[in-house]
């Protein structure tokens, strides 16, 4: 046998071997997700963080505050944090709705915790008719001063914690997705702490099953109107920029680029938007996604053209008409476009109503 050849041979059995030890040393590893330690005995909570006290509440609606107090004793409680115009809140409402209908009679309380993003939101009517919107049961609380998002130490939107039934957090969870982990949390903690009191549920492994959106991956980011939230983003293409709190004359550009938008006509810039000063506007886009969104505020009429045509059924968002229109009545979240597939597309938005206020374009 030639060298070269028993060389080989030799390399070979040592890396099979070398693969067998760590494979060996791995399973004794646990790989256990860190949010949740399973259901032993003697679970070690010095490791977790006790939830906070929800702070600074300015409403609580479907609940009181000292109904909320009794309520939350000795169980577990999903705190989702929200706001009620942020699309990827809006998409994971039918998840909690549905656990909520599904183990609050075994010992899940839900809270929504509205962290508010823009200042029509503070408003407990606008938020009401959201909750309606959305057939939301469980408790929400509105955190206008933002007190107990800072409590949580939270930057985002959405966000789920988990606490136990002793106000352990054992699950944390950002943004949209994760929806079968999360609930496999709940089941969890719920026989956890059915074991621990000595009461009998209703055990089941099964899981809620909705149809979860599917995001494009190389989609148009989040575009902001408000001088204060677009900083450091380069987002507005018109060449007359921003200009805080003074109204600005905004003429049609010469040229467009993608991921960024155009005005014309007269704007007032705001912190968190832009409102229309004269009798007339226009909003340009060129956008990569398949669904497109706006946040907006005061009652408008809005006419909508795709590449320089009205949208047809393939693109035609929920809130477009026959007429090819969104006509604006509460401030929150208008869905334009609407399709299977991302493609890149010019949208133009033509406003004759002055005071209407435009927050932000999203993306999925």
């Amino acid at each position: 046998m030639r060298a070269e050849i028993k060389t080989a041979i030799i390399l070979g059995i040592t890396i099979v071997i070398i693969i067998g030890v760590i494979s060996i040393i791995l399973s004794s590893f646990d790989l256990e997700s860190p949010a949740i330690s399973g259901l032993e005995k003697d679970t070690d909570k010095s490791r977790f963080k006790m939830a906070p006290e929800l702070v600074g509440i300015t409403h609580y609606l479907n609940t009181t505050q000292e109904e909320l107090a009794e309520r939350i004793k000795g169980k577990v409680v999903l705190y989702d944090i929200w706001t009620y115009s942020c699309i990827n809140c809006i998409r994971t409402l039918p998840y909690i709705t549905a656990w909520d209908e599904k183990y609050s009679d075994e010992g899940l309380l839900i809270i929504g915790i509205h962290s508010p993003e823009f200042e029509f939101e503070k408003d407990p009517n606008n938020v009401m008719m959201a909750i309606d919107k959305h057939g939301i049961n469980y408790p929400v609380v509105m955190d206008n001063e933002m007190k107990t998002w800072k409590a949580f130490d939270n930057r985002y939107w959405p966000r789920k914690y988990i606490a136990d039934h002793e106000g352990y957090i054992r699950y944390d969870h950002i943004g949209e997705g994760a929806y079968q982990e999360t609930e496999k949390i709940i089941q969890d903690l719920l026989k956890e702490r059915a074991r621990d009191l000595e009461l009998q549920i209703t055990s089941t492994d099964t899981l809620v099953d909705i149809d979860e959106f599917e995001h494009t991956v190389f989609r148009t980011p989040e575009l902001y109107f408000g001088y204060k939230f677009a900083q450091g983003r380069n987002q507005l293409g018109s060449i007359e920029g921003f200009k805080e709190n003074q109204i600005v004359s905004y003429s049609e550009p010469e040229r467009i680029e993608l991921h960024k938008f155009y005005l014309m006509g007269d704007w007032k810039n705001l912190e968190d938007s832009m409102e229309l000063a004269s009798d007339k506007g226009a909003i340009k886009l060129q956008f990569n996604a398949k669904e497109v969104n706006i946040v907006t505020a005061n009652h408008a009429d809005l006419e909508i053209l795709m590449d320089g045509k009205p949208l047809s059924a393939k693109y035609a968002g929920d809130d477009i008409s026959s007429e090819n229109r969104i006509t604006v009545t509460d401030p929150g979240l208008y869905n334009i476009i609407k399709s299977n597939e991302a493609s890149v597309h010019t949208l133009d938005i033509t406003v004759n109503n002055p005071g209407f206020q435009i927050f932000t374009f999203t993306f999925g």
